[in-house]
Order: structure tokens, then C-alpha cells, then sequence
């Protein structure tokens, strides 16, 4: 079959023959009908994810959308190594399959749940949004983030906060209140945060999270304890690392909380693309993305970094 196949971790991988999978007990063989590129496909394909383990020689691709062996339309996390979702077909455990509403074409429903999963797990899981609740998001103009804007309002936010590094990259995104990180930032930030926050989505890390924390959580002590803020880490994009005054979490009601594999059971991972797709098509959820044939991987792969692109195994 032709696959996305990663040879070696130094280059990107290539479009080529891999073997058939064959299932066992308690595995299906899906017939793949899109797959999205990600940042932890990425990532894992470079052998620098932090889930990453072993050597190249398998397929890359987390998760896609296809058809069973009865002719089910799903969505499926984690095919079996070494088959990733980047191929005609792939490997998957049967307790990792969920529905994809009739509604939802195969790309579109791929698109929604590599856009969508993080912040729908992380408001529903880790921070527990409750109506009427302010959420601020950090790389709002990128996939996850437009994603995330939209899924808070969904799930009861009353009011939403987009941050980006300009101006141009909030334009379009709705939003109730847009903050790009120009040199006013800070005092913008320190406002909204005086008014009140109560959860922060943070996709890119590095400097953006320095700025946020420390107008979060900078000298925010009081007599009769500060309000909680749930700060989500969700993504690196911007820096691995950043420094943190352990005062500002003694002094403050921050909360920092990671999302993402290993602090969320796989079995509410798949649950909650579950739920994300029951509830796309009366949500209206529209990520934009771009759908390539499989045997154009390579301009996906290099392609723009801001697109997120869902691969077709079956298209030409």
C-alpha cells in the first residue's frame, strides 16, 4: 500500500510502499479517507515529541478519519505501530473507534478533531469550564486556537480573549477582545486579567507565556485569597522553556495545568473527539485546512506552517 513512510528521523517522510496491516483480535483495518498533519505528526515523524520512542521505519499519522471493516464511517487515535493514519490503510484497536456523524465529510470531520481535541479535552477534563466563565487563549490565530475560541463559547463561555504576536494575526478570529503582543501589551494584559480571567488555553509557550503569567499572577496576593486561574499548557511553539518566580504561584491563585498525552487518560482522548464530533454539526465548528492527495505529502510537508493540511490517501 502507499503510506507516508518515516525512514529515518533527520529527513521528512516519504511517499512510498509499506506493508499491508493485518488484524488480529480485537483490531480493525480501516480504509483511511483523511488524515491530518499536525504538530505533534511533526514532531513525532522528528523523534522530538516527548511521546516519542524507538526507531524510524513506520508510518506516520496519529489519528484519521476512514472506514471499517463493516463499512462504518470513524474517527480513530493511535493506530498500532508501525501503521500510522498517513496510508491507504492503517492498524486500530477496537476500542479506538468513534462515530463520525453523517453530516461531516471525511476531511471535514479530520480537520475538526486535529483542531479541536486539545482545547475541547482541556475545558472539558483539566480546567472544567463552567458557564459564564472568561477564557483567554494564546495562539489564537493558529488552528488550534481559532478552534479553541470556538469550542470555549460552546461549552458556556461568556466571554473570550484572543492573543497573538500582531495585530494582522487576530484579524478575522471572533473574539470578544483581541490583544496583539506589540510593547502596550503588558498593560492591556494586566486589565483583563484585573477584570478577570478564569482560564487560559496557552498553545505556544515561551515568551507569549512569560508575559501572560507574570500579568496573571505578578503581585496578586490579597487578604481573603486571589480567584483561581486554570493556566493549560497545551503546545511549545514559541520555546520549550521559561523561567517562573515560585512566588508567583504562592502569591495568586494560579493554577498551571499541562493537557495532552500522558495527563489525559487515552480513553477520555477518544471520548471527547467523540463528543467533539457529535456536537459539530449543530455547533457549526468550521477550522479551515487544506486537503492534499497523499502522493503530494511532500508539499504538505513543507508547505505553510499556518495551514493545516488534511491528507487523501484515496484521492489523486
Amino acid at each position: 500500500m502507499k503510506a507516508a513512510v518515516v525512514r529515518t528521523f533527520d529527513a521528512a517522510p516519504e511517499f512510498g510502499d509499506f506493508e499491508e496491516p493485518v488484524a488480529s483480535e480485537n483490531e480493525t483495518v480501516v480504509t483511511v479517507g483523511a488524515a491530518p498533519l499536525s504538530p505533534i505528526v511533526r514532531a513525532l515523524a522528528a523523534g522530538k515529541h516527548y511521546a516519542s520512542h524507538g526507531a524510524a521505519g513506520f508510518v506516520a499519522g496519529v489519528d484519521g478519519v476512514g472506514t471499517d471493516s463493516f463499512g462504518r464511517r470513524v474517527y480513530f487515535l493511535f493506530p498500532k505501530a508501525p501503521f500510522g493514519s498517513m496510508a491507504q490503510k492503517a492498524l486500530v484497536s477496537n476500542s479506538m473507534l468513534v462515530p463520525v456523524p453523517d453530516e461531516l465529510a471525511d476531511e471535514q470531520a479530520a480537520a475538526i478533531a486535529t483542531a479541536g481535541l486539545a482545547s475541547w479535552v482541556a475545558l472539558t477534563r483539566r480546567a472544567r469550564l463552567r458557564n459564564g466563565e472568561t477564557v483567554l487563549v494564546t495562539g489564537a490565530n493558529g488552528a488550534a486556537g481559532r478552534m479553541a475560541l470556538q469550542t470555549a463559547r460552546h461549552l458556556g463561555a461568556s466571554k473570550t480573549i484572543a492573543v497573538a504576536r500582531t495585530h494582522a494575526k487576530l484579524q478575522g478570529l471572533d473574539a470578544d477582545v483581541k490583544i496583539a503582543l506589540n510593547d502596550n501589551a503588558d498593560a492591556d494584559l494586566r486589565a483583563r486579567f484585573d477584570e478577570g480571567v478564569d482560564i487560559v488555553l496557552d498553545f505556544v509557550w515561551g515568551d507569549p507565556a512569560c508575559r501572560i503569567l507574570k500579568a496573571a499572577a505578578s503581585n496578586r496576593g490579597t487578604p481573603v485569597g486571589a480567584p483561581r486561574l486554570r493556566y493549560v499548557q497545551l503546545g511549545t511553539l514559541a520555546g520549550d522553556e521559561i523561567p517562573l518566580r515560585g512566588d508567583m504561584l504562592r502569591g495568586s491563585g494560579l493554577e498551571l495545568l499541562g493537557s495532552g498525552i500522558g495527563s489525559v487518560s487515552v480513553e477520555d482522548l477518544l471520548t471527547g473527539a467523540g463528543e467533539l464530533l457529535a456536537a459539530s454539526p449543530a455547533a457549526g465548528f468550521a477550522p479551515t485546512f487544506q486537503s492534499l492527495p497523499l502522493d503530494r505529502l511532500a508539499d504538505a510537508w513543507n508547505g505553510d506552517p499556518g495551514v493545516r493540511y488534511i491528507l487523501q490517501p484515496g484521492q489523486h
